[in-house]
């Protein structure tokens, strides 16, 4: 892939779109490491929302991985799984005050139908705004464009953070009807295929680079 700039409808420090990939067998261990290189040393505070999930034990386990890459690491369960957990200000603080706020894998219908244009989204668009990094992986990675695959069929509305842009996580150049699916629908310009073990990092500037083994497939509509 030539270097890729994107247009960033939400201002980011930096946002990391991870494609996908088992942390406990090493998959994504070159995104990990690189995301705890770029955690500010003095706040050194991982926020993990298990919403695309709704697994408590996500956590943990990911908490305890992470702090065998650096043991100074705090990583905290923020517990966001259904709408009224959204408005709980202990939750929002937890968002605001982080070092790296990461949205763990699961269904992009559970993060988007709890966290879009909420009171949670909103703190996470001011944390990035204040310099804190946003890593998302697998299907909540997908929901940072304009719209993202709903597993039932159709699409869902993203965040849009990017504009124009869609993405397709876990992605399989074989089979890239998904990715033209998406591309299909209006105001859609950009589509980004991330596989998995594979990162994209995109910064202020909306420059962005590749983390990891893999290639990122780009398509355009003229």
């Amino acid at each position: 892939m030539k270097s890729l700039t994107v247009s960033l409808a939400t201002p980011v420090e930096l946002l990391v779109l991870i494609g996908g990939g088992e942390f406990s067998f090493g998959e994504t261990s070159a995104v990990d490491e690189f995301l705890v290189s770029r955690i500010p040393s003095t706040n050194r505070t991982v926020a993990f929302l298990p919403t695309a999930s709704g697994s408590a034990e996500y956590a943990t386990h990911f908490g305890a991985y992470l702090r065998t890459i650096a043991p100074d690491l705090a990583v905290r369960n923020v517990p966001i799984y259904r709408g009224r957990d959204v408005r709980r200000q202990k939750s929002l603080n937890e968002i605001l005050n982080a070092g790296m706020v990461y949205l763990g894998g699961g269904v992009a219908g559970n993060l988007l139908g709890t966290v879009r244009e909420t009171a949670a989204e909103i703190a996470l668009r001011s944390a990035t705004s204040l310099g804190t990094i946003i890593a998302a992986i697998g299907a909540s990675a997908s929901c940072f464009g304009l719209h993202a695959l709903d597993p039932r069929g159709g699409a869902l509305p993203g965040f849009g953070w990017i504009s124009g842009t869609v993405i397709e996580t876990g992605f399989d150049p074989s089979d890239d009807s998904g990715l033209r699916r998406l591309m299909s629908l209006p105001e859609v310009t950009l589509g980004l295929g991330i596989p998995a073990g594979t990162a994209l990092a995109v910064h202020a500037d909306g420059s962005t680079e590749i983390i990891g083994h893999g290639s990122i497939a780009v398509f355009r509509k003229s």
